[in-house]
């Protein structure tokens, strides 16, 4: 495999267990309900496992978007080919020196909230924010700040019109309008949950105090275990690329 470091995995993960693991949350995504469609990994990129950091979806088209890790160049490409596979255009594109990872991008509504980190660039952000605004998104935007690399890592859209938000980081008014559980900012995927509808998420098991907060609030929570993914710096949502909300 590729530089360890060059892909920013912090160490080797054990190749069944992390079938296993992904297989597990597969499983648990079409229980609940979701059809999922499963691709191959791109050859000689490990992080193509993270399929939410190569494109966004948007009810006009996909977003074609500009990896912030050079190592994962190419993986945009490959999305690119599967998702017109399924039919859905291609509505626009981040363009250099720009870089949009997706994982900086949270559709809620009318709202995008968009990360500004090491991954999305400035000229990443503008050009992300006038594709969206051209939709009729409101922008909101904010710096990401360690130990989180993108803001899906700081917060998810856990419902209509609510989010789980990691205490301290965001400024304030910057969920005005939401309705926000918080949860205290352990480490990178604090705020990392997948929605599976109304009152129903996904989270890393690790991720003891916002699963806390989410039960607190009424939520039913899968906890699966991702240790392999979180190896890569990934949380649940790294891992799947929704193509339609219900």
């Amino acid at each position: 495999m590729a530089d360890l470091a060059a892909q920013n995995i912090t160490a080797r993960a054990e190749r069944a267990l992390a079938q296993a693991q992904h297989r597990a949350l597969r499983e648990t995504l079409a229980a609940c309900g979701a059809e999922v469609i499963a691709l191959s990994e791109l050859p000689g990129h490990p992080n193509s496992v993270f399929t939410q950091d190569t494109a966004l979806v948007t009810p006009e088209g996909f977003i074609r978007l500009r990896m912030g890790l050079p190592a994962r160049r190419g993986e945009e490409a490959w999305m690119a080919a599967a998702l017109q596979e399924l039919g859905a255009p291609e509505v626009g594109r981040i363009s250099p020196p720009g870089t949009v990872e997706g994982g900086d991008v949270i559709l809620a509504g009318a709202v995008a909230f968009v990360g500004r980190s090491t991954r999305t660039n400035d000229a990443g952000v503008r050009q992300i924010s006038a594709l969206l605004a051209r939709m009729g998104y409101g922008i909101r935007v904010v710096n990401v700040a360690a130990p989180s690399l993108h803001i899906g890592g700081m917060m998810s859209v856990v419902g209509e019109g609510r989010v789980l938000a990691c205490d301290g980081v965001f400024p304030a008014g910057f969920f005005a309008g939401f309705d926000v559980i918080t949860a205290p900012t352990a480490d990178f995927i604090s705020g990392n949950v997948i929605a599976l509808g109304e009152g129903e998420v996904i989270a890393e098991r690790r991720n003891t105090a916002a699963i806390a907060s989410l039960a607190e609030a009424g939520f039913t929570v899968h906890p699966l275990d991702l240790s392999e993914f979180v190896k890569g710096s990934g949380g649940p949502t790294c891992l799947i690329l929704p193509l339609e909300r219900g």
